[in-house]
Formats: C-alpha cells, sequence, structure tokens
C-alpha cells in the first residue's frame, strides 16, 4: 500500500552515486545543517509574530467556510467559470484543476463535470480573448467571471476586467452583471475593491500578507477549485500536514530542509539549473507554478541588507516522458550545470493495459501485458539512471497517489522550501521589484496618467530601428 505522504528520495544526489565533483557528500550535509536549523528557528519565531502567512492558510477554519459557501452560492447555477488573473492569480489554480480533475474536463457532458467548465485567461492576446468571448456568447447568463487583482491595477487583468463588465453589463444589465462576477482583492483597500464596494459586488479576500505566487491555497486558488469540484478540505489538510513537517528542526526528518540544503549546496559549487521533471500529465502544471514561485522568489539583485549580490537559480520544466525525447539530450551531454527533481506517482487513478495479439511484431511483444502505467514507472527509472550514469545528481519526489491531500502537500513543500533557500541565500523571497520597470513602461506606452516622463523618455528610445534585415 503506497504511503499517505510525499516522500523525498535523495540518494542520487550523493557523492557515492554521481561523484566527488558533483554529488554531495554526508560531511557536507553535517556541515549545512547548523545553518538550516538555525533559518527553521527564526522562521518559526517569525512566524510567531505574524510573518510567512501562508503557513498558516490551512489552519484557518473561517477561510474554508467563506469559500465554501461562496462556492455553493455561485457554482451550481453556472455551466462556465472563467478566471481573470495572471502570474500567481492563475498559475495555482491552473495547476490544481490539471491535477485534480479529469484531463478533458471541459470536454466531459455536464451530467459528468464535478463543476462548470474552467477557463482561465493569463494572458491578453487578443485572439485567444476574443474567441473565448464568441464561445461564450450563447451562454454568457451562465458564465460566471472570477477576476483576481489584488489592487486592481494589474493592466492585463484590468483590461480584460473592463471589456467583460461591459459585456455583462451591455447583455444581463446591473442585476446580471453582479450575479456573475466575483471579485477576488484586497480586503480594505485598492482600486478594484472601492469599484466593487461601490457597485455591490460579491468579494472575496486577498489575504494580507501573502504574495501572489503564495496565494493558492488562499481564496485565489480555493474559490474556482470548489467551484469545480475540487475537495479543498482535503487539498488544505495536505498541506496543514506539511506546514507541521516543514516546522521540524531535524533535517533529516523535514523534507523542506533537505531540499533548501541540497539545492543550495549544489547552487553554491555552480548548478544553478533546477529541472523539475514530473512523470505524470497530471502534474505538468505544477511545474508550472514552481517555476514562478522559485524564478521570482529568488532571483535578486541585492541581500536582506541591500548590499549587491545577483543571486538566482533557474527553474526549468521537463515532462516525462515527453522531453525525455526532447531534452535529455542536452541533459546528459551538454554543461553540468543542473540538477533534477524528478517527480513520480506510485498509483496511478486509472491505467491502461497494453493488450497481446498474434499480429504483434516480436520487436514489440514485450509491452504485451505490461501497462502504461508501468511503462511510466520505467521510464522514469531508466532516465534517472542514465543521468546519474553521467554525472548528473537527481532528486526524487515520490507521490503516493495524486490526490487532493498529496497535491496540498506538493505545493506546502515547495513554498516552504522557498522560504528557506531565501534565508540561505540571505534574500528576500517575498518581494519582485524587478517586476515594476516593466509595468512602469507598460502604463507610460498605454498612456496612464503620472507616468508621462516615462512616456517621453520611451519615445526618445523608441525611434524606427536602422538594423532590420
Amino acid at each position: 500500500m503506497p504511503s499517505a505522504t510525499l516522500e523525498l528520495d535523495y540518494a542520487n544526489a550523493l557523492a557515492a552515486a554521481v561523484g566527488q565533483a558533483h554529488g554531495v557528500s554526508p560531511a557536507e550535509i553535517r556541515r549545512a545543517q547548523p545553518a538550516v536549523k538555525a533559518a527553521i528557528v527564526q522562521i518559526e519565531k517569525q512566524r510567531r509574530q505574524g510573518e510567512h502567512r501562508y503557513r498558516d492558510l490551512p489552519a484557518d477554519r473561517e477561510l474554508l467556510r467563506t469559500v465554501k459557501a461562496a462556492a455553493r452560492r455561485f457554482g451550481p447555477r453556472m455551466n462556465n467559470l472563467v478566471v481573470l488573473g495572471i502570474g500567481g492569480s492563475a498559475l495555482g489554480m491552473i495547476a490544481l484543476q490539471t491535477a485534480l480533475n479529469p484531463p478533458l474536463h471541459n470536454l466531459l457532458p455536464a451530467g459528468r463535470r464535478r463543476g462548470p467548465r474552467l477557463f482561465v485567461m493569463d494572458n491578453v492576446d487578443p485572439v485567444q480573448f476574443a474567441d473565448l468571448l464568441d464561445v461564450l456568447g450563447p451562454a454568457l447568463p451562465k458564465t460566471l467571471f472570477n477576476v483576481i487583482s489584488k489592487s486592481g491595477e494589474t493592466a492585463e487583468t484590468a483590461a480584460q476586467f473592463l471589456i467583460v463588465r461591459d459585456l455583462l453589463a451591455r447583455r444581463l444589465g446591473k442585476k446580471g452583471l453582479a450575479r456573475n462576477l466575483v471579485v477576488t482583492t484586497d480586503p480594505e483597500s485598492g482600486t478594484l475593491r472601492d469599484l466593487a464596494d461601490a457597485e455591490g459586488w460579491f468579494t472575496l479576500p486577498v489575504p494580507p500578507g501573502v504574495g501572489g505566487r503564495f496565494s493558492v491555497l488562499s481564496a485565489v486558488g480555493l474559490f474556482p477549485a470548489a467551484v469545480c469540484g475540487i475537495n479543498i478540505d482535503r487539498l488544505m489538510a495536505g498541506a496543514g500536514e506539511m506546514s507541521r513537517r516543514v516546522a521540524s528542526r531535524s533535517v533529516r526528518n523535514n523534507p523542506a530542509a533537505m531540499l533548501a540544503l541540497l539545492l543550495h549546496a549544489f547552487y553554491t559549487r555552480g548548478k544553478r539549473m533546477h529541472v523539475l521533471f514530473p512523470y505524470g500529465y497530471q502534474l505538468k502544471d505544477l511545474a508550472d507554478w514552481y517555476r514562478q514561485l522559485w524564478a521570482e522568489s529568488l532571483g535578486k539583485r541585492v541581500d536582506r541588507r541591500g548590499q549587491p549580490v545577483v543571486v538566482g537559480p533557474t527553474p526549468i520544466k521537463a515532462l516525462g516522458t515527453t522531453d525525455q525525447h526532447s531534452q535529455v539530450q542536452l541533459y546528459r551531454e551538454g554543461p553540468n550545470d543542473k540538477v533534477f527533481i524528478l517527480v513520480s506517482v506510485e498509483k496511478f487513478a486509472r491505467d491502461v493495459r497494453i493488450p497481446r495479439a498474434k499480429t504483434t511484431p516480436p520487436a514489440l511483444r514485450y509491452l504485451e501485458g505490461a501497462s502504461l502505467g508501468k511503462l511510466m514507472a520505467a521510464e522514469r527509472r531508466a532516465t534517472e539512471l542514465a543521468l546519474v550514469a553521467s554525472r548528473r545528481p537527481c532528486l526524487h519526489l515520490r507521490f503516493p497517489r495524486i490526490t487532493p491531500h498529496t497535491v496540498g502537500q506538493f505545493i506546502m513543500l515547495w513554498e516552504a522550501t522557498t522560504t528557506l533557500m531565501g534565508h540561505l541565500l540571505d534574500i528576500n523571497p517575498y518581494d519582485q521589484p524587478a517586476v515594476q520597470l516593466g509595468k512602469d513602461y507598460t502604463y507610460a506606452l498605454m498612456g496612464k496618467p503620472g507616468y508621462e516622463k516615462q512616456a517621453r523618455a520611451l519615445r526618445r528610445r523608441c525611434k524606427p530601428s536602422r538594423y532590420l534585415v
């Protein structure tokens, strides 16, 4: 019977597996443990002072009650749910949907789905958005829009929202607009909060102290998940269980501590690319979510004291077995500057047997009688062994099954690992100052008041290029 918890196997990241030049030695782990333990003690102390608020979300019973009540209020009468959000307001929900609902959820008949069809608009591509509006046109009265933005001023989400607000108001009137709109935003202030309060729209809170990339276990991710039939009680129970595990000062009993210790050790020796390599289609979007979490949290120019450091591991997404045929050539024979975190599933929810037939060519008969699940497991193991043969360090994260409980564990594990990694790198993992300049330039190019100086500077710099081919 598979274990009910995620397990981290780091044997193939050790020097005994990949050599002294590329693996971590037991002595190195022992030397690193005091710094990791000190970071855990400091983090837990800071939690008692109100910091690291994402760790407290699983214990927030009022949050669960509010979200479930909202899902009961809006979900049953809707055939479609459209989430308007970008970055942390979208990636977590996409990951939950892919992991915990059938891969063809939107194509299933209504009677076989757990909830409405889900569309997450995390871009402003005009063709994509126009096509969605065409598809939804006849079903607009049965379509719920959930706009997610802490401030309400993120340009992409704001633009989508203005289009949808106009469409709903014209087609369904003011009452229909209120009936088909849920706003997830700051509970007290901000452009979207002020507008929602003035118009009487239903709102859910983006909790204070929880940044977008850490917000999937708040109303940001939980409300769409609950509407689409995902068991958020079990999701949060798994996250809560992992939150308790990652509070342990015993590095060998704390998967976040061991992950952070090893990945930091590899980072300091020049292995600064971290490849998350899940073997299971359901896990592919959790890898997308991880990329934002790791990149935006850990890529920093200055340390906690404002001194220049320029640090940050580069997160890379791969999908087994697909990317064995697109990336592994580089991974085995290219620069040895990467760490691989392979993710396996012990038991899939469904499996497909490979049939026997008299006409099967002899070269293919070894597959007969096996299953796709067995083949997937063999592919994952073979890829790991091949990487190890090339002296590439590998970690192995095992899912017993893909369930709300284990997905909740996975999310909390990586969030806690990110916090610990930030401490070991001596940077703030919660800010993202480098994102702002691009936002400011966008405001200037779009003519937002207050950005006239930037607009003039950009006009001088954005002259027609002489270097066209």
